[in-house]
């Protein structure tokens, strides 16, 4: 009897374990599309109306809606990589560079660790831009209700930028990724309630305005050659906007299987892309059907809307609300790096490998790090003064999407997905994605070099 009471007790701790000996994965599908729209569903949206804009009405549906596909195309190759080498039963890939180091070698794996962390360094930044101005616009919509429409209500964005790094350093003590389920979930509802919001005021000022504004070939500008810039730009923030790429594998790697993995996560994805596509299409082409050539660079800050102040003072709270976990969805798996490097090269350092459990009043213990809180709090207070240095919105959405969008999103999905299923070269399928992955490099190439003039122009005004 005792002999079967073991038994029992072991297999009960194994039902506690995965394959790899980590405590049971319990994601879902639910989670995985909170977690994806957290990450996608971000700042770029609300440049979308912008880039729709600078591309006309022609251009700038089907540009949404090409980078919509690609995003899916390359989240469905990517997904298959998270096991390797077989897709369903092999070893787990737990992060991006893993997948790369398996399929790729050591060399490429330095590269796209450069490249993954950079973009996600970068999308810091955005977000402490974002964010700055989004709480700066609920003061000036305020001000601008009580004081009208022509009062000075200007405020600098520093005083905001700061806020938000040290509510960061605040939130960057969530240990790990799997500890943030709840602020997945509750980001991703403020994503959808803001680009709700920015939509159904694109459809209201339409309907006011009784016409549709806008044109087949977008803003005009002074010359061709600034034209060519806005539009450029305009494409590095529809790449910035769309692609998830550098946490997809950090995310399926918190979901539960049976079903496999790669299966729950082409579905999450499918239904993210669509519902992301829906809103991106209806934040762009009515913010642009709204204000034709005054679309402003940033939907809910720009002052297209005056009225009603209190639901644009509520669209901002979502943004803000949104970005505070979209930071840390974007940071953790940096942190992750961070922290996992140095505990492997210091394994007896108590500083490094030590953590503290600290129970505060009416709140839960909270488990503190000396490393955590040194390494993620120097992380914050860079992000934020680089934000500081770099306040322009467009223009670094811009360069962010276009520079990381090829290698992370189209080139190393598609290499990794020749090695694990054995394309050989000029293969019919192997033509096509090669094909599909030099156009994207070409279109970000383009899209980088707009971006960068553009930031250029805005520090020389």
């Amino acid at each position: 009897m005792a002999v079967d009471n073991s038994l029992e007790i072991a297999k009960k701790d194994d039902d506690a374990y995965d394959d790899d000996g980590s405590l049971k994965r319990t994601g879902t599908i639910w989670t995985c599309n909170a977690h994806i729209i957290t990450g996608v569903i971000g700042s770029g949206v609300l440049s979308l109306a912008w880039s729709t804009a600078q591309l006309g009405w022609i251009a700038g549906p089907i540009s949404l809606l090409c980078f919509a596909m690609v995003t899916y195309v390359s989240a469905a190759l990517l997904s298959d990589c998270y096991r390797s080498p077989d897709p369903v039963t092999g070893t787990r890939n737990h992060t991006y560079m893993d997948a790369v180091k398996v399929n790729l070698g050591r060399k490429q794996t330095w590269l796209c660790g450069f490249l993954q962390y950079l973009s996600m360094y970068g999308t810091g930044i955005a977000y402490v831009i974002t964010t700055s101005i989004s709480m700066r616009a609920i003061y000036r919509s305020n001000c601008y209700h009580y004081k009208g429409h022509e009062a000075p209500c200007d405020h600098g964005d520093a005083f905001y930028m700061l806020l938000f790094g040290a509510s960061q350093i605040v939130f960057s003590q969530i240990p790990n990724f799997h500890d943030m389920e709840w602020l997945s979930i509750v980001a991703a509802i403020m994503s959808f309630s803001y680009s709700s919001i920015g939509f159904a005021l694109g459809f209201a000022k339409v309907i006011e305005n009784g016409t549709i504004q806008g044109s087949y070939g977008g803003i005009p500008q002074a010359t061709v050659a600034k034209k060519v810039w806005k539009v450029c730009q305009a494409l590095g923030d529809i790449a910035f906007a769309y692609p998830y790429s550098t946490i997809l594998l950090e995310i399926q790697d918190t979901l539960r299987s049976p079903p496999a993995e790669n299966k729950t996560m082409k579905k999450a994805s499918r239904s993210a892309v669509f519902i992301t596509t829906f809103f991106y299409l209806c934040c762009g082409c009515f913010g642009y059907a709204a204000f034709g050539n005054q679309t402003p660079g940033n939907l809910l800050t720009g002052f297209g809307f005056y009225e009603p102040f209190w639901l644009i003072d509520f669209a901002n709270v979502c943004i803000i609300v949104h970005l505070v976990g979209g930071y840390q969805v974007y940071s953790q798996p940096v942190f992750a790096f961070m922290e996992g490097w140095l505990a492997e090269k210091y394994p007896n350092s108590g500083f490094i490998n030590k953590s503290y459990n600290l129970k505060l009043p009416l709140l839960p213990s909270l488990n503190l790090s000396p490393l955590r809180l040194c390494t993620r709090t120097f992380y914050v207070a860079t992000t934020t003064g680089i934000a500081m240095t770099f306040p322009y919105f467009n223009q670094v959405l811009g360069v962010l999407g276009s520079l990381t969008f090829w290698p992370l999103t189209i080139y190393f999905p598609v290499q990794m997905y020749f090695v694990q299923l054995k394309i050989e070269a000029w293969t019919r399928k192997w033509v096509i994605l090669q094909t599909f992955s030099i156009v994207c490099l070409i279109i970000s190439t383009i899209a980088l070099i707009g971006s960068l003039e553009g930031i250029v122009s805005a520090k020389l005004e």
